[in-house]
């Protein structure tokens, strides 16, 4: 059976050896948290963060090339790396994710309970967020650190003899790829002999449509990449009762796709030509005001099937973003180890996303729909759109980005 899926993996965090003065030391109280999940607490932080990334990826981003990455993956390989820093280097850390009105604890005890829900969020799909340390052998990291990343973010730990960089590499390469599903392949590349720790988050994401496409109705169609680049691309189409909203004012159309979970991918179409537009004033508020104005229609959805993949080495993106010291000699990462003064050397990131049709007949029952006597709305997306992949339960980005050319691998 055909599966609709996203999978996406996000490695690595490369900690290698260097020297450094260290003289600031961070105070971290531990304050007890009731009432809201305490997840929900970086929900608003953690998409902020989302924008501010996608901004400065789309900035370095050649036209007609695809953008695809897991905030969610980023924010917490970030989060799991600000459990060793203190001073100056946990401050840039927290204020470039958001979280200066929280501590580490605070902020631990939230991904603890996030990384729970999802975890507990496996109902006809496959969710996994996970987390992991490869550490050289020999190194000793501080006790209280492995104990935080092992209880909060759920981190396996491993050693590693960094002395053979091929063959650290390639072990590393095969702990992602077995957690991925072989969807992520040579994440680590070059590594230096110095490395001290490899930290790796990855994010795989397998859900079937609530409302699957039928496969005789794909045909060939035009996809406009730009204005002089047209492609072909396998073009799926169902009609059926969707979330929907066009918003007249800020020329786009927006359509919920649920998957059978607490899970939906929301589509967001710029009307021709305002792609740029869209871009520059989307944020936070705009994904929440969308959400809030969908409205059950009747919807044409044609939408095309694609494989795409994105690599990124984010080292400038976060430099760029606030987070200067964790790559200079002034990095204090003591909170890891005092042996060896540490700092990052790479922050590399790759994600996929696939979608094509699901299911034969163990899905049919779910496309008889009752439909209202009137013509539907249309939602053609023939020209590049933005996608986000949205968990419910923990109001979580676990996925975002552009499809400017659906056939572009």
């Amino acid at each position: 059976m055909h599966k609709i899926f996203t999978s996406c993996a996000l490695a690595a965090l490369l900690l290698a050896a260097a020297w450094a003065d260290h003289s600031h030391h961070a105070d971290h109280t531990d304050h007890s948290q009731d009432g809201e999940h305490k997840c929900h607490k970086l929900s608003a932080a953690n998409a902020d963060f989302s924008f501010a990334l996608y901004k400065n990826l789309n900035s370095k981003t050649a036209a007609g090339k695809n953008i695809f990455y897991s905030p969610l993956g980023i924010s917490t390989a970030l989060s799991m790396l600000s459990t060793g820093a203190k001073g100056e280097t946990h401050s840039q850390l927290f204020s470039t994710l958001g979280y200066s009105a929280h501590n580490q604890a605070e902020v631990n005890e939230a991904y603890e309970h996030l990384l729970h829900v999802l975890d507990h969020s496996q109902q006809e799909q496959q969710l996994v967020v996970g987390n992991a340390a490869a550490v050289r052998s020999g190194c000793n990291p501080l006790e209280q650190f492995l104990k935080d990343i092992k209880h909060y973010y759920s981190a396996e730990i491993f050693n590693v003899n960094f002395n053979n960089p091929a063959d650290a590499a390639a072990e590393i390469n095969r702990y992602i790829a077995a957690k991925t599903q072989d969807k992520i392949k040579d994440q680590v590349k070059d590594l230096s002999p110095d490395m001290a720790m490899v930290l790796i988050n990855y994010v795989f994401f397998r859900g079937q449509w609530e409302k699957p496409f039928d496969k005789n109705m794909t045909t060939k169609a035009d996809f406009h990449v730009d204005d002089t680049t047209t492609v072909q691309v396998d073009m799926m189409k169902r009609t059926g009762r969707y979330d929907f909203y066009e918003d007249i004012d800020n020329h786009t159309s927006v359509i919920m796709l649920p998957y059978k979970s607490n899970t939906s991918m929301m589509i967001v179409l710029p009307d021709e030509g305002k792609m740029s537009e869209v871009e520059g004033y989307i944020n936070k508020d705009y994904l929440k005001h969308w959400h809030d104005s969908l409205f059950r229609s009747s919807v044409d959805l044609f939408m095309p099937k694609f494989s795409i993949s994105s690599e990124a080495a984010l080292d400038n993106t976060l430099r760029e973003l606030g987070i200067t010291n964790a790559f200079g000699n002034n990095a204090d990462f003591s909170g890891i180890t005092e042996e060896v003064k540490l700092k990052v050397s790479k922050v590399s990131h790759q994600a996929m996303l696939s979608v094509d049709e699901t299911g034969t007949e163990a899905a049919a029952a779910t496309t008889i729909e009752i439909m209202p006597m009137r013509m539907p709305e249309m939602m053609k997306l023939d020209r590049p759109f933005l996608v986000f992949i949205l968990e419910h339960g923990t109001r979580s980005i676990l996925f975002m980005g552009k499809i400017n050319n659906p056939t572009a691998a």
